[in-house]
């Protein structure tokens, strides 16, 4: 069973910075689809970074230039650094992993930016 766990979650200034981090159960980032997206109080799950398994990077144009989505392979560990955060980052942030044909999520982790 795959499991994804977020950290690094928290308050912040606008203006700040946060690195979220997603350690997972196996070695199941490396080849595979992976990344991050976020749900703010009443919309939708959206994307915030992700990589194809060809290793093509996608990011938001929201949070294009401010946002970098990482990995450690060795951790079994990806990362997303957020700097210049603005109040509408606020979100619960979740990663996720297209593993063996199957949807992987962690739990969330809660990011709030305050103006």
């Amino acid at each position: 069973q795959v499991q994804l766990v977020e950290s690094g979650g928290g308050l912040v200034q606008a203006g700040g910075s946060l690195r979220l981090s997603c350690a997972a159960s196996g070695s199941i980032f490396s080849g595979n689809a992976m990344g991050w997206y976020r749900q703010a109080p009443g919309k939708q799950r959206e994307l915030v970074a992700a990589v194809s398994s060809g290793g093509v990077i996608n990011y938001a144009d929201s949070v294009k230039g401010r946002f970098t989505i990482s990995f450690n392979n060795a951790k079994n560990t990806m990362y997303l650094q957020m700097n210049s955060l603005k109040s509408e980052d606020t979100a619960v942030y979740y990663c996720h992993s297209f593993f063996r044909w199957s949807n992987y999520w962690g739990q969330g982790t809660q990011v709030t930016v305050s103006s």
